[in-house]
């Protein structure tokens, strides 16, 4: 997989569209997508016709969890790829946003990524070695309990057939940078289950290979990747930033604001289509369809 291919591809892909579309469903519904909500179903219906226009058959995996002390009826989707379920590579970003705002970046650009690579595989022609999962998880913004419950429902069998998760949460901060999660802890010091610093390399080699500058993140239990980590499934993933400040080192890799959060609109109703930065968008979604794609070609044991 030639990886400055994948990033022409992307560059001509239709993710601002996506994060079109979840915005005019958020001012459809009362001005959020919050799961539990008719703003959360539209996204569903959205993303699912998406993906039958592709050729994928989604599912939508129903369960209930506690809010604000009130029972929440909601569902995750999930739609596979053919190839061998012994290595099922998950893909996958929150689809809810949060109770007061759109969530154009956090998440409709994770869901844009997820769903365009989904749609490229098709276009590319890509038959797999192994399946691809991928998923548009629930609730992310209560407690992670959309993934915590897909993690919980996998049998032993289940976890060991999962080689591994990729997450994409935030990948069009605005201010925002190109980070990659810390597989094996040397910068952060929360590694994950081995495996978790060879999708971190695989993450990098695309962005070398590219000619840009990328940096680490850590896990630190704030988005999906958190129950696969704790069932010692291999993770990694994408993350354009929320509300650190930006470096002056990073305005020199990345450009934008030394000082100013690298999502100002983090959790905010402000977080709307103004709110990202289209070409960050271009090269986070090619990334996760680089690394997806590697995995799911990949001989395995």
């Amino acid at each position: 997989m030639d990886a400055r291919a994948v990033l022409a591809a992307f560059k001509g892909r239709g993710m601002v569209g996506h994060l079109e579309a979840l915005q005019r469903v958020a001012d459809n519904n009362n001005g959020n997508r919050a799961s539990g909500t008719s703003g959360y179903e539209d996204s569903a219906r959205y993303v699912e016709d998406q993906l039958r226009a592709a050729g994928y058959t989604p599912v939508r995996q129903t369960f209930t969890y506690r809010r604000d002390d009130q029972t929440v009826e909601t569902f995750n989707i999930l739609a596979d790829t053919a190839g061998s379920a012994e290595n099922t590579v998950v893909v996958g970003g929150h689809l809810d946003s949060v109770q007061n705002g759109p969530g154009i970046n956090d998440n409709g650009s994770g869901v844009a990524a997820v769903l365009e690579t989904a749609r490229w595989m098709k276009d590319a022609g890509i038959k797999p070695v192994n399946r691809v999962r991928f998923a548009f998880w629930a609730a992310e913004e209560d407690d992670l309990d959309g993934s915590g419950h897909y993690v919980n429902a996998l049998s032993e069998d289940d976890i060991r057939r999962t080689a591994l998760y990729l997450n994409v949460d935030m990948a069009a901060s605005p201010n925002g940078v190109r980070s990659v999660h810390d597989g094996d802890g040397s910068d952060f010091g929360d590694d994950g289950p081995d495996g978790s610093k060879e999708i971190e390399d695989v993450f990098f080699r695309f962005f070398e290979e590219n000619s840009l500058p990328a940096e680490t993140t850590p896990f630190d239990g704030g988005s999906d990747y958190e129950p696969f980590l704790q069932a010692g499934i291999p993770g990694g993933g994408l993350f354009s930033g929320d509300v650190e400040s930006k470096t002056d080192t990073q305005v020199q890799a990345y450009g934008g604001t030394a000082g100013r959060d690298l999502d100002p609109c983090y959790h905010e109703a402000c977080d709307t289509l103004s709110n990202i930065d289209s070409a960050l968008l271009q090269e986070m979604s090619g990334a996760l369809a680089y690394v997806t794609a590697a995995y799911a070609l990949a001989a395995r044991n």
